[in-house]
């Protein structure tokens, strides 16, 4: 199978090329050679004709994306648009990587493949409009929704809270904002999985449970051999930005857990990662 990753170099782009590399032929697309956002990538989508094209790209300055709206649209939403051209040209099969910030995270809710998007900022609604373009174009797609994606050598989550601890001693993290942590290779094996099934639709590829940042962070600690250090729970009005995340977008994995794709327990993903990192 000939797959196209586009957004190669980021955590999930270098994830999927380590998955799939081995036992596929694997066409490696990123910036600046190729821009997504550039509507010629239809074309070249065409001519290379892949059996499957994987999005990887995307804009993920959710703060910044707030002061760029144009640009984000240009490659959240039209950028997905073009390569869903360009997989309709050939045949192609597309699978779009969105976000748990399509929802609008409304306290307790969790959120199920079909539930309706509740988009509130620039990035989460440049995502979503990302999925209803190639909806719009295309049978043969996945739509694989993700959140609070991190992997190694990122500039993520884990890494910046290590980080943290190491420079101040002591932390204060949000204790009020719900997710679930992802590790990225574990993303790449389960649409491994799923491409295998060929059974097109959204899915929600997250590792198993819910963490807030605070309890997310206080594991971080405990599986680094920092449990000394001082972790003061805040709400997040104490910790503002730009661009408020949704505070309990927590996905629910029913649809690939239907097939028989599951994944581990967020902790015990953490823990590798830890094991990675050393």
């Amino acid at each position: 199978m000939h797959i196209l990753i586009t957004g190669s170099s980021g955590q999930l782009g270098q994830a999927l090329a380590t998955r799939f590399a081995p036992a596929h032929q694997v066409t490696l697309w990123r910036r600046p050679a190729h821009n997504i956002a550039d509507p010629s990538c239809a074309g070249a989508v065409a001519a290379l004709a892949p059996d499957v094209v994987i999005n990887a790209a995307a804009w993920t300055d959710v703060d910044g994306a707030e002061r760029a709206p144009d640009a984000v649209y240009a490659v959240n939403a039209l950028g997905p648009k073009y390569l869903a051209e360009g997989c309709a040209r050939c045949g192609a099969t597309l699978v779009q990587i969105s976000s748990n910030e399509v929802f609008a995270g409304d306290a307790g809710r969790f959120y199920w493949e079909y539930d309706e998007p509740g988009p509130q900022t620039i990035y989460a609604r440049s995502k979503a409009a990302g999925e209803r373009a190639v909806r719009q174009m295309l049978d043969r797609l996945y739509i694989v929704r993700v959140a609070w994606l991190y992997g190694p050598g990122g500039s993520n989550f884990p890494a910046k809270i290590l980080a943290a601890a190491d420079k101040y001693g002591r932390l204060r993290v949000v204790a009020d904002e719900w997710g679930n942590p992802t590790y990225a290779p574990d993303v790449a094996a389960g649409l491994e999985r799923l491409l295998e099934t060929g059974r097109y639709g959204a899915y929600h590829l997250v590792n198993e449970g819910c963490a807030s940042r605070h309890e997310w962070a206080g594991e971080l600690l405990r599986l680094s051999g920092r449990e000394q250090i001082p972790l003061t729970p805040i709400p997040a009005r104490e910790w503002p930005r730009p661009a408020m995340p949704p505070p309990h977008a927590v996905l629910v994995n029913q649809a690939a857990a239907a097939l028989g794709i599951r994944m581990s327990p967020w902790q015990e993903a953490l823990a590798e990662y830890i094991r990675m990192a050393a």
